[in-house]
């Protein structure tokens, strides 16, 4: 990689749905540990922290694209650049017009991964499917760092090869070590350009894995913040 290009992580959680540091912490982690300025806040079926990290971003020299996790009723897909909610259980194809019509892109999450649900997988751990358009959707996310099987990335990559899909890597982060485990690589600077590389499928996803410690670090920090909602006081 060059000097004229950047990377993305465009698949991060925050405390507005199951991850373990505020929209803030994020921000503040990304701008003193990585060398990423260009991240994506996808929280689960809900934009609160994705809106709440951009308002934010400008302090600390970061641009955040506003995205979610969207449930759709056979898996989640990455919606980007959107501004407003999308209801979850929806099918894919109603999720991927809702994303449309907001002028935002759609790209299926950990599309076969297994333990999780997956757009590729006919349920947890089942065979794939055989009855999806794929080519209604942008992109696939052919590299997610939390997948404990490779083998589900590379089938993931085969697939965008085979119907022409933008590629996309994200770390899939939880907890802030994770963060940039995942990465999609671009031609520029910005999110605009970003943007423009996604739209002519002009990436590439790269990273490493998770692997047992950072999975280990996720369960510690979601226990510890079950533990402390356990205990709040009532209000």
């Amino acid at each position: 990689m060059t000097a004229s290009f950047s990377a993305a992580d465009l698949h991060i959680h925050t405390t507005a749905s199951d991850g373990t540091a505020s929209p803030e912490a994020v921000l503040s982690y990304v701008a003193t540990h990585t060398d990423l300025r260009i991240i994506a806040i996808t929280d689960h079926n809900t934009l609160a922290g994705a809106l709440e990290a951009r308002r934010l971003a400008p302090h600390y020299g970061i641009e955040v694209i506003v995205g979610c996790e969207i449930s759709t009723q056979i898996g989640h897909v990455l919606a980007l650049f959107i501004e407003h909610p999308i209801p979850a259980g929806l099918s894919l194809t109603e999720t991927v017009i809702h994303v449309r019509e907001q002028n935002g892109m759609v790209f299926a999450a950990h599309p076969f991964g297994a333990l999780v649900p997956s757009v590729g997988r006919q349920h947890l751990l089942g065979p794939e499917r055989n009855d999806i358009d794929w080519s209604i959707l942008d992109g696939l996310e052919v590299f997610n760092a939390s997948l404990w099987n490779p083998l589900n990335n590379r089938r993931a990559l085969q697939k965008a090869q085979e119907y022409g899909l933008t590629q996309l890597g994200g770390s899939d982060a939880h907890h802030l070590a994770t963060i940039g485990l995942g990465r999609t690589l671009f031609a520029g600077h910005t999110v605009d350009h970003l943007r423009q590389a996604l739209q002519h499928g002009e990436t590439v996803a790269v990273g490493q894995y998770w692997g047992w410690r950072g999975i280990a670090g996720a369960v510690s920090a979601r226990m510890q913040r079950w533990s402390r909602w356990q205990t709040a006081p009532a209000r």
